[in-house]
């Protein structure tokens, strides 16, 4: 054999911009370069490190419910600007924004369907709206969510994606849908009805102070952000180093704020037990 001789194989190397878009995605936790439609096979799960990314609302209803039961509840509401807020942004110029961005009228998906053949209610906010913060129609959707599974004796399922809290440019408005939902659900409470929130990545603030924080079982996915304010704010408050992990699912538990974490494959069958224990 030449010393010098042709290697047997060829490398070749793509410059970035000579891959097409769409078709790879990068993990935000280990950096894998996995192929997306594996990843969309795998429940949008790394097969590597187990990092749950971030699925949209009508993503997350179609995990959860069995196909073609979903039958939506209030999908034309869309806020109004009660305040005529103005800022480097409108509070309409930025709705706007977000629609044409996500294809949603707000920040909160709700309806009614089957889970594993057992009729649920369902809400579920989405973060690339907003921060999935609640305004006046998020929390009135929720609100009528809830009424609804209380007159018909169905189970909630609140699946909470949202970063931001009550929504700064509807002011008190914004405010009062935290009490507004809290006062739904305990209706819904005193007729013995179930109600399962699930808190995904990222649960803050206003949220987690309100309906997802008071669910009769409290569901986390794996290392999902949890809490009120954010821990860079914490820090920079109490000039103190956070523990590490602070404020995600595994240190919650811990700490006995929620009940239990769930793979993102094996949550439609949990929830699914845990409601036919209940019932």
């Amino acid at each position: 054999m030449a010393l010098f001789g042709k290697p047997k194989y060829t490398i070749v190397r793509l410059r970035k911009k000579d891959m097409p878009d769409g078709i790879w995605t990068k993990c935000g936790e280990c950096s894998e370069v996995l192929y997306n439609k594996t990843l969309d096979e795998n429940l949008k799960v790394c097969p590597k490190c187990n990092y749950h990314f971030t699925l949209t609302a009508y993503e997350r209803i179609n995990t959860l419910l069995d196909k073609d039961t979903f039958e939506e509840y209030d999908k034309d509401m869309q806020s109004m600007d009660p305040l005529n807020f103005k800022g480097p942004k409108t509070y309409k110029d930025k709705i706007a924004a977000d629609q044409a961005a996500t294809g949603l009228k707000e920040a909160a998906v709700t309806g009614a369907g089957l889970l594993e053949g057992k009729k649920v209610i369902i809400a579920v906010t989405d973060s690339r709206f907003i921060m999935g913060s609640m305004g006046s129609v998020v929390g009135e959707k929720i609100t009528r969510a809830i009424e609804s599974a209380t007159k018909n004796k169905l189970p909630v399922i609140i699946v909470s994606g949202s970063g931001g809290g009550a929504r700064m440019y509807e002011g008190m408005f914004s405010l009062m849908q935290m009490s507004k939902t809290c006062a739904a659900l305990s209706y819904h409470h005193q007729q013995k009805l179930p109600f399962i929130s699930v808190l995904t990545n990222p649960t803050m603030a206003g949220v987690m102070a309100s309906f997802a924080g008071i669910g009769d079982l409290i569901i986390a996915e794996p290392k999902a952000l949890i809490g009120f304010t954010g821990p860079r704010v914490i820090e920079q408050t109490i000039r103190q180093k956070l523990p590490v992990g602070f404020q995600r699912s595994e240190f919650i538990l811990e700490h006995g704020l929620i009940d239990m974490i769930v793979h993102r494959k094996n949550l439609k069958g949990t929830i699914s037990q845990v409601l036919d224990y209940l019932s």
